[in-house]
Protein backbone atom coordinates (compact mmCIF):
# COMPACT_ATOMS: atom_id res chain seq x y z
CA UNK A 1 0.00 0.00 0.00
CA UNK A 2 1.25 3.55 -1.27
CA UNK A 3 0.75 6.92 0.70
CA UNK A 4 -0.41 9.83 -0.73
CA UNK A 5 2.45 11.35 -0.92
CA UNK A 6 4.66 9.09 -2.94
CA UNK A 7 2.70 6.57 -5.02
CA UNK A 8 3.72 3.30 -6.97
CA UNK A 9 4.49 3.83 -10.86
CA UNK A 10 3.49 1.03 -13.41
CA UNK A 11 5.35 1.78 -17.04
CA UNK A 12 4.94 -0.31 -19.73
CA UNK A 13 6.54 -0.43 -23.13
CA UNK A 14 4.14 -1.34 -26.09
CA UNK A 15 4.68 -5.54 -26.26
CA UNK A 16 4.72 -7.20 -29.55
CA UNK A 17 1.41 -7.66 -30.84
CA UNK A 18 1.33 -11.82 -30.86
CA UNK A 19 -1.76 -12.01 -33.17
CA UNK A 20 0.21 -10.27 -36.53
CA UNK A 21 -0.14 -12.43 -38.78
CA UNK A 22 2.73 -10.87 -40.86
CA UNK A 23 6.41 -9.42 -39.75
CA UNK A 24 6.56 -5.80 -39.89
CA UNK A 25 9.65 -4.65 -42.62
CA UNK A 26 11.78 -2.30 -40.73
CA UNK A 27 11.08 1.47 -41.78
CA UNK A 28 12.67 3.08 -38.56
CA UNK A 29 15.08 4.95 -40.55
CA UNK A 30 11.80 6.74 -42.82
CA UNK A 31 9.79 6.42 -39.73
CA UNK A 32 8.28 9.73 -38.00
CA UNK A 33 6.37 8.66 -35.57
CA UNK A 34 5.51 10.52 -32.53
CA UNK A 35 5.65 9.00 -29.29
CA UNK A 36 3.59 10.43 -25.95
CA UNK A 37 4.53 9.21 -22.60
CA UNK A 38 0.71 9.08 -20.97
CA UNK A 39 0.01 9.01 -17.26
CA UNK A 40 -3.49 7.76 -15.89
CA UNK A 41 -3.88 8.61 -12.23
CA UNK A 42 -4.92 6.08 -9.90
CA UNK A 43 -5.76 7.74 -6.72
CA UNK A 44 -8.81 8.79 -4.22
CA UNK A 45 -10.35 12.65 -3.50
CA UNK A 46 -10.09 13.66 -0.01
CA UNK A 47 -13.80 13.92 0.29
CA UNK A 48 -15.45 17.42 1.34
CA UNK A 49 -11.72 18.80 1.41
CA UNK A 50 -11.32 20.96 -2.08
CA UNK A 51 -8.30 22.58 -1.06
CA UNK A 52 -6.59 19.14 0.49
CA UNK A 53 -7.21 17.15 -3.00
CA UNK A 54 -5.98 20.16 -4.88
CA UNK A 55 -2.64 19.67 -3.19
CA UNK A 56 -2.62 15.60 -3.67
CA UNK A 57 -3.18 16.48 -7.76
CA UNK A 58 -0.50 18.85 -7.31
CA UNK A 59 1.72 16.00 -5.97
CA UNK A 60 1.01 13.41 -8.21
CA UNK A 61 1.42 15.87 -11.10
CA UNK A 62 4.85 16.49 -9.57
CA UNK A 63 5.33 12.89 -10.05
CA UNK A 64 4.34 11.80 -13.01
CA UNK A 65 6.47 14.97 -14.56
CA UNK A 66 9.14 13.56 -13.02
CA UNK A 67 8.51 10.37 -14.71
CA UNK A 68 8.47 12.42 -18.14
CA UNK A 69 4.98 12.49 -18.29
CA UNK A 70 3.63 14.53 -21.14
CA UNK A 71 -0.23 13.89 -20.88
CA UNK A 72 -1.73 13.30 -17.02
CA UNK A 73 -5.47 11.79 -16.87
CA UNK A 74 -7.21 11.98 -13.87
CA UNK A 75 -10.20 10.17 -12.78
CA UNK A 76 -14.14 11.21 -12.68
CA UNK A 77 -14.99 13.62 -9.99
CA UNK A 78 -10.94 13.55 -8.82
CA UNK A 79 -11.88 17.29 -7.83
CA UNK A 80 -15.24 17.24 -5.74
CA UNK A 81 -15.38 13.57 -5.17
CA UNK A 82 -17.25 10.84 -6.37
CA UNK A 83 -20.20 10.41 -4.17
CA UNK A 84 -19.75 6.42 -3.90
CA UNK A 85 -22.44 4.80 -1.79
CA UNK A 86 -24.57 7.78 -0.88
CA UNK A 87 -28.58 8.34 -1.49
CA UNK A 88 -28.69 11.42 -0.21
CA UNK A 89 -31.29 9.64 1.55
CA UNK A 90 -33.83 10.07 -1.02
CA UNK A 91 -37.03 8.11 -2.45
CA UNK A 92 -39.86 8.94 -4.75
CA UNK A 93 -41.67 11.72 -3.62
CA UNK A 94 -39.83 12.44 -0.18
CA UNK A 95 -36.72 13.95 1.12
CA UNK A 96 -35.13 14.18 4.15
CA UNK A 97 -33.37 17.22 6.00
CA UNK A 98 -29.90 15.43 6.11
CA UNK A 99 -30.16 14.67 2.71
CA UNK A 100 -30.47 17.91 1.57
CA UNK A 101 -27.62 18.89 4.04
CA UNK A 102 -25.36 15.79 2.69
CA UNK A 103 -26.37 18.08 -1.17
CA UNK A 104 -25.43 21.17 0.55
CA UNK A 105 -21.91 19.47 2.12
CA UNK A 106 -21.34 18.07 -1.78
CA UNK A 107 -22.12 21.15 -3.56
CA UNK A 108 -19.91 22.93 -1.44
CA UNK A 109 -16.90 20.74 -2.57
CA UNK A 110 -17.61 21.08 -6.40
CA UNK A 111 -16.14 24.35 -7.98
CA UNK A 112 -16.95 26.81 -10.26
CA UNK A 113 -16.01 27.10 -14.18
CA UNK A 114 -13.92 29.34 -14.60
CA UNK A 115 -12.78 29.74 -11.30
CA UNK A 116 -9.66 29.76 -8.42
CA UNK A 117 -9.58 26.25 -8.89
CA UNK A 118 -8.90 26.35 -12.64
CA UNK A 119 -6.54 29.03 -12.13
CA UNK A 120 -4.77 26.64 -9.84
CA UNK A 121 -5.40 23.39 -12.21
CA UNK A 122 -3.25 25.62 -15.08
CA UNK A 123 -1.12 26.75 -13.08
CA UNK A 124 -0.15 23.07 -12.57
CA UNK A 125 0.05 22.12 -16.31
CA UNK A 126 1.97 25.28 -16.85
CA UNK A 127 4.71 24.36 -13.53
CA UNK A 128 4.77 20.78 -14.79
CA UNK A 129 4.79 20.81 -18.66
CA UNK A 130 2.04 18.47 -19.06
CA UNK A 131 -1.25 18.13 -21.07
CA UNK A 132 -3.57 17.81 -18.26
CA UNK A 133 -6.94 15.92 -18.07
CA UNK A 134 -8.96 16.23 -15.06
CA UNK A 135 -12.39 14.93 -13.69
CA UNK A 136 -14.49 17.73 -11.04
CA UNK A 137 -17.43 18.47 -9.65
CA UNK A 138 -18.65 21.83 -11.41
CA UNK A 139 -21.02 23.75 -9.86
CA UNK A 140 -22.86 26.38 -12.06
CA UNK A 141 -25.29 28.16 -9.54
CA UNK A 142 -27.29 25.40 -7.72
CA UNK A 143 -26.97 22.63 -10.24
CA UNK A 144 -23.54 20.20 -10.65
CA UNK A 145 -22.31 18.74 -13.58
CA UNK A 146 -19.65 15.52 -13.53
CA UNK A 147 -16.93 17.61 -16.09
CA UNK A 148 -13.83 17.02 -17.63
CA UNK A 149 -11.68 19.90 -17.57
CA UNK A 150 -8.85 20.32 -20.10
CA UNK A 151 -5.13 22.27 -20.32
CA UNK A 152 -2.34 22.46 -22.20
CA UNK A 153 1.23 22.08 -21.19
CA UNK A 154 1.26 26.42 -21.38
CA UNK A 155 -0.70 26.40 -18.70
CA UNK A 156 -3.72 27.42 -21.56
CA UNK A 157 -7.28 26.14 -20.30
CA UNK A 158 -8.82 24.29 -23.24
CA UNK A 159 -12.03 23.60 -22.15
CA UNK A 160 -14.37 21.46 -20.72
CA UNK A 161 -16.60 18.18 -21.41
CA UNK A 162 -19.72 17.88 -19.84
CA UNK A 163 -21.34 14.21 -18.84
CA UNK A 164 -24.29 13.88 -21.21
CA UNK A 165 -25.72 11.23 -19.54
CA UNK A 166 -25.16 10.37 -15.49
CA UNK A 167 -26.05 6.68 -14.59
CA UNK A 168 -28.97 5.85 -12.14
CA UNK A 169 -29.36 7.78 -8.79
CA UNK A 170 -26.46 10.39 -10.39
CA UNK A 171 -29.58 11.73 -12.68
CA UNK A 172 -30.93 13.25 -9.17
CA UNK A 173 -26.90 14.67 -8.05
CA UNK A 174 -25.82 15.78 -11.78
CA UNK A 175 -27.37 17.54 -13.79
CA UNK A 176 -27.16 16.74 -17.93
CA UNK A 177 -24.53 17.99 -20.49
CA UNK A 178 -25.83 19.36 -24.05
CA UNK A 179 -23.75 19.03 -27.10
CA UNK A 180 -21.51 22.06 -26.85
CA UNK A 181 -19.39 20.40 -24.76
CA UNK A 182 -18.18 16.98 -26.82
CA UNK A 183 -14.68 18.55 -27.62
CA UNK A 184 -11.66 17.06 -29.34
CA UNK A 185 -8.55 19.11 -28.93
CA UNK A 186 -6.05 19.09 -31.82
CA UNK A 187 -2.88 19.18 -29.76
CA UNK A 188 1.01 18.89 -30.63
CA UNK A 189 1.56 15.29 -28.86
CA UNK A 190 -2.49 14.65 -30.63
CA UNK A 191 -6.26 14.80 -31.13
CA UNK A 192 -7.60 14.74 -27.40
CA UNK A 193 -10.76 14.18 -25.68
CA UNK A 194 -12.67 12.40 -23.43
CA UNK A 195 -16.31 10.76 -22.28
CA UNK A 196 -17.26 10.11 -18.99
CA UNK A 197 -17.94 6.26 -17.30
CA UNK A 198 -21.09 4.78 -18.66
CA UNK A 199 -21.45 7.23 -21.66
CA UNK A 200 -18.51 5.64 -23.37
CA UNK A 201 -21.71 2.92 -24.11
CA UNK A 202 -23.23 5.33 -25.78
CA UNK A 203 -22.45 4.62 -29.58
CA UNK A 204 -23.68 8.13 -30.96
CA UNK A 205 -21.56 9.78 -28.32
CA UNK A 206 -18.45 7.78 -29.68
CA UNK A 207 -18.91 8.05 -33.07
CA UNK A 208 -19.18 12.01 -32.91
CA UNK A 209 -15.45 11.85 -31.18
CA UNK A 210 -14.20 9.37 -33.91
CA UNK A 211 -15.85 11.85 -36.60
CA UNK A 212 -13.55 14.79 -34.83
CA UNK A 213 -10.70 12.53 -35.21
CA UNK A 214 -9.82 11.79 -31.49
CA UNK A 215 -6.58 9.85 -31.07
CA UNK A 216 -6.24 10.10 -27.16
CA UNK A 217 -9.56 8.82 -25.90
CA UNK A 218 -9.48 9.66 -22.51
CA UNK A 219 -12.02 7.62 -20.50
CA UNK A 220 -12.38 8.69 -16.65
CA UNK A 221 -14.83 6.18 -14.84
CA UNK A 222 -15.77 5.20 -11.50
CA UNK A 223 -16.52 1.70 -13.15
CA UNK A 224 -13.88 -1.04 -11.18
CA UNK A 225 -15.57 -3.95 -12.48
CA UNK A 226 -13.47 -6.14 -14.66
CA UNK A 227 -15.96 -5.98 -17.41
CA UNK A 228 -15.12 -2.06 -17.93
CA UNK A 229 -11.68 -3.87 -19.22
CA UNK A 230 -13.58 -5.35 -22.10
CA UNK A 231 -15.58 -1.92 -23.23
CA UNK A 232 -12.08 0.23 -23.11
CA UNK A 233 -10.63 -2.59 -25.22
CA UNK A 234 -13.41 -2.42 -27.70
CA UNK A 235 -13.36 1.17 -28.03
CA UNK A 236 -9.95 1.46 -28.89
CA UNK A 237 -10.29 -1.19 -31.61
CA UNK A 238 -13.62 0.62 -33.06
CA UNK A 239 -12.27 3.93 -32.58
CA UNK A 240 -8.87 3.22 -34.09
CA UNK A 241 -7.46 5.23 -30.54
CA UNK A 242 -5.82 5.01 -27.68
CA UNK A 243 -8.01 4.73 -24.55
CA UNK A 244 -6.54 6.32 -21.51
CA UNK A 245 -8.71 4.88 -18.49
CA UNK A 246 -8.22 6.36 -15.22
CA UNK A 247 -10.20 5.55 -11.87
CA UNK A 248 -9.95 6.34 -8.33
CA UNK A 249 -8.88 3.68 -5.25
CA UNK A 250 -10.53 4.17 -2.61
CA UNK A 251 -10.88 2.93 1.42
CA UNK A 252 -13.58 3.79 3.23
CA UNK A 253 -11.32 5.46 5.31
CA UNK A 254 -10.98 8.08 2.14
CA UNK A 255 -14.72 9.16 2.89
CA UNK A 256 -15.68 10.60 6.07
CA UNK A 257 -16.70 8.74 8.76
CA UNK A 258 -20.34 7.69 10.19
CA UNK A 259 -22.81 9.14 10.63
CA UNK A 260 -21.70 12.50 8.56
CA UNK A 261 -21.04 10.12 5.23
CA UNK A 262 -22.66 6.79 5.12
CA UNK A 263 -22.71 3.73 2.41
CA UNK A 264 -26.07 3.35 1.94
CA UNK A 265 -26.91 -0.74 2.48
CA UNK A 266 -23.48 -1.84 3.08
CA UNK A 267 -21.80 0.70 5.90
CA UNK A 268 -22.48 -1.66 8.73
CA UNK A 269 -19.95 -4.30 6.86
CA UNK A 270 -17.50 -2.14 5.93
CA UNK A 271 -15.03 -1.83 8.05
CA UNK A 272 -11.74 1.77 7.93
CA UNK A 273 -9.76 0.03 5.59
CA UNK A 274 -12.34 -1.85 3.36
CA UNK A 275 -11.63 -1.43 -0.42
CA UNK A 276 -14.95 0.17 -1.75
CA UNK A 277 -13.35 1.42 -5.19
CA UNK A 278 -10.48 -0.92 -6.54
CA UNK A 279 -9.43 1.20 -9.65
CA UNK A 280 -8.86 -1.34 -12.59
CA UNK A 281 -6.94 1.66 -14.56
CA UNK A 282 -5.55 1.18 -17.57
CA UNK A 283 -3.83 2.32 -21.62
CA UNK A 284 -4.98 0.30 -24.27
CA UNK A 285 -3.67 1.25 -27.85
CA UNK A 286 -5.49 1.34 -31.15
CA UNK A 287 -4.53 -2.28 -31.79
CA UNK A 288 -6.34 -2.92 -29.35
CA UNK A 289 -3.22 -4.48 -26.90
CA UNK A 290 -3.10 -3.58 -23.17
CA UNK A 291 -0.19 -1.07 -22.73
CA UNK A 292 -0.31 -0.81 -18.76
CA UNK A 293 -2.78 -2.03 -15.81
CA UNK A 294 -5.42 -3.05 -15.09
CA UNK A 295 -4.26 -1.96 -11.74
CA UNK A 296 -6.85 -3.38 -9.05
CA UNK A 297 -4.07 -3.26 -6.10
CA UNK A 298 -4.13 0.10 -4.41
CA UNK A 299 -3.17 3.71 -5.50
CA UNK A 300 -0.59 4.38 -8.46
CA UNK A 301 0.15 6.07 -11.35
CA UNK A 302 -0.23 3.97 -14.71
CA UNK A 303 2.09 4.85 -17.30
CA UNK A 304 2.98 3.76 -21.15
CA UNK A 305 4.89 5.19 -24.25
CA UNK A 306 1.59 5.53 -27.08
CA UNK A 307 3.04 5.12 -30.60
CA UNK A 308 1.19 7.17 -32.63
CA UNK A 309 2.29 5.86 -35.53
CA UNK A 310 -0.49 2.79 -34.62
CA UNK A 311 -3.10 4.99 -34.96
CA UNK A 312 -2.59 4.73 -38.97
CA UNK A 313 -1.57 0.69 -38.17
CA UNK A 314 -5.18 0.44 -37.00
CA UNK A 315 -6.87 2.33 -39.00
CA UNK A 316 -5.46 0.15 -41.76
CA UNK A 317 -7.62 -2.50 -40.46
CA UNK A 318 -10.95 -0.12 -39.60
CA UNK A 319 -11.93 3.11 -40.24
CA UNK A 320 -15.27 3.61 -38.41
CA UNK A 321 -15.69 7.31 -40.00
CA UNK A 322 -13.99 6.31 -42.81
CA UNK A 323 -13.31 3.12 -45.16
CA UNK A 324 -15.87 1.29 -42.86
CA UNK A 325 -18.89 3.76 -42.98
CA UNK A 326 -21.86 3.67 -44.87
CA UNK A 327 -22.83 7.40 -45.00
CA UNK A 328 -25.45 5.87 -47.81
CA UNK A 329 -27.03 3.78 -45.31
CA UNK A 330 -26.44 5.38 -42.19
CA UNK A 331 -26.12 9.26 -40.80
CA UNK A 332 -25.96 10.88 -37.46
CA UNK A 333 -26.75 14.70 -36.49
CA UNK A 334 -24.67 16.26 -33.92
CA UNK A 335 -26.82 19.26 -31.79
CA UNK A 336 -23.67 21.06 -30.44
CA UNK A 337 -25.43 24.50 -29.75
CA UNK A 338 -25.93 24.85 -25.60
CA UNK A 339 -29.24 24.21 -24.35
CA UNK A 340 -30.62 26.40 -21.96
CA UNK A 341 -33.70 26.99 -19.94
CA UNK A 342 -33.86 30.57 -20.11
CA UNK A 343 -32.40 33.11 -23.27
CA UNK A 344 -32.91 37.08 -23.32
CA UNK A 345 -32.92 38.59 -26.16
CA UNK A 346 -32.26 42.38 -25.81
CA UNK A 347 -32.84 45.07 -28.31
CA UNK A 348 -30.61 47.97 -28.89
CA UNK A 349 -32.80 51.18 -28.34
CA UNK A 350 -31.26 53.92 -31.36
CA UNK A 351 -30.75 57.81 -30.72
CA UNK A 352 -33.68 58.28 -32.70
CA UNK A 353 -35.89 55.54 -30.91
CA UNK A 354 -34.89 56.89 -27.53
CA UNK A 355 -35.84 60.64 -28.21
CA UNK A 356 -39.03 59.78 -29.59
CA UNK A 357 -40.66 58.04 -26.65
Amino acid sequence: MTSQQEMSLVTAAPPVNVDQIFPEVDMSAADSSLFVRATVVQASTVFYDTPATLDKAERLLAEAADNGSQLVVFPEAFIGGYPRGSSFELAIGARTAKGRDDFRKYHSSAIDVPGPEVERLAEMAKKYKVFLVMGVIEREGYTLYCTVLFFDSQGQFLGKHRKLMPTALERCIWGFGDGSTIPVFDTPIGKIGAAICWENRMPSLRTAMYAKGIEIYCAPTADARETWQASMTHIALEGGCFVLSANQFCHRKDYPPPPDYMFSGSEDSLTPDSVVCAGGSSIISPLGIVLAGPNYQGEGLITADLDLGDIARAKFDFDVVGHYSRPEVFSLNIREHPRKAVSFTTSKVTKDESVNK
